[in-house]
């Protein structure tokens, strides 16, 4: 594709195609779990994040709705994008696993490269799966323990990181990640978990699962370029994945003159449509999401996408930080905001209290601009 002629979208338009596709704009009428499938999962380390980042998107959501997808194995938490954990749904881990496998690996070898030298990591994951066979959850610890004696040489923490967020496709078993609850990381075998193997890759050497993420990537989160793409799932082969479904896309420019590319059907609103306010949850990946993320947060304040800051938008662009604190919403303004928006802000922070506390306390406090 050309884009010589083709159209350009500048930030803005960037912006409100983002927030539309991130439910962001309007709030969604789906149910969580569909719109945890729509948005291709939600970044979950911090295990009580998801929550916030469905109430904010959803024209109606109950905290133990998520719980409950959870308890009954609907939704899980596994490492995949970008080897952090996410939150998606059973039927996309069993899908996704085995494509982000050789990722995962590279990536936890680019830290433990040393630790590991010499170790078959076939091996090692073969005894990881007999271990963890009998399906009972187990924390890394208690992992490690029953193989270290195999593997004396590399120190705990590598084994440990190889087999869980690389090596052996594993689920963080509740009660970590239910509402107000707390508890340690205890893996089990995704397959156990699921009761059903992750799907294999395509004996073909065909990628139907790259191609499946190229559309999803671009139904929640374009127009977006091949390397925003890379960014939001930390995979590099997708170039072929790309290539084979390009024909479905339709092509833009930004401001700085990158392709874009994006579904022809996908919602692209008027630049000047109106955007409310947003609290967005930690890490949250409607702004993680992508390399080029001026669409969404500016320069200056970059870092804070990924120092763990709680964010909030306002006029669709992050504007504010924001954290919870003895029952009442702090928003700390990073610019100068006008009294309607500082309303608007205090308002929607009350209804986050509410949620946050159980109905319990709706105080809010916005704080001054930066001097």
């Amino acid at each position: 594709m050309s884009t010589r002629n083709a159209t350009v979208l500048d930030d803005r338009a960037l912006n409100r195609a983002t927030l539309a596709r991130q439910a962001l704009l309007e709030p969604t009428g789906r149910s969580a779990l569909e719109t945890v499938s729509h948005l291709g999962g939600l970044q979950a380390q911090e295990p009580q994040e998801p929550f916030v980042g469905l109430w904010t998107r959803m024209r109606s959501f109950e905290a133990a709705t998520l719980s409950d997808l959870l308890a009954e194995r609907r939704v899980v938490r596994v490492h995949l994008m970008r080897r952090t954990v996410h939150l998606v749904t059973a039927e996309d881990a069993l899908a996704w696993r085995s494509r982000f496998a050789a990722m995962l690996r590279q990536k936890v070898m680019g830290v433990y490269r040393d630790d590991l030298r010499g170790v078959d990591l076939d091996e090692l994951a073969e005894a990881g799966r007999e271990v963890m066979s009998d399906g009972r959850p187990r924390s890394m610890t208690e992992l490690v323990a029953e193989l270290s004696h195999r593997w004396p040489d590399p120190g705990r923490r590598p084994l440990g990181e190889m087999l869980v967020s690389a090596l052996v496709p594993v689920a963080q078993a509740p009660p970590r990640g239910l509402w107000r609850t707390g508890g340690g990381v205890r893996n089990v075998l995704l397959s156990s978990w699921l009761g059903r193997e992750v799907d294999p890759l395509a004996a073909d050497g065909s990628d139907p699962v790259g191609r499946a993420l190229v559309r999803r990537y671009l139904a929640a989160y374009g127009p977006a370029t091949s390397t925003d793409l890379r960014s939001w799932c930390g995979l590099a082969g997708l170039p072929s994945a790309l290539a084979a479904v390009r024909d479905e896309l339709v092509s833009f420019r930004d401001e700085r003159g990158r392709e874009l590319l994006d579904l022809p059907d996908a919602p692209r609103p008027d630049p000047d449509t109106a955007a409310p306010a947003r609290f967005l949850p930690a890490f949250d990946n409607a702004v993680l999401g992508y390399q080029y993320r001026n669409r969404i947060i500016d320069d200056e304040h970059r870092g804070l996408s990924v120092a763990g800051e709680r964010v909030v938008l306002v006029d669709g662009r992050v504007s504010a930080t924001w954290r919870s604190e003895d029952g009442t919403v702090a928003v700390t303004p990073l610019r100068t905001l006008s009294g309607a928006d500082r309303d608007e802000v205090a308002e929607q922070g009350r209804l986050l209290a509410l949620f946050l506390s159980d109905q319990e306390s709706d105080r809010v406090r916005v704080g001054a601009p930066p001097a």
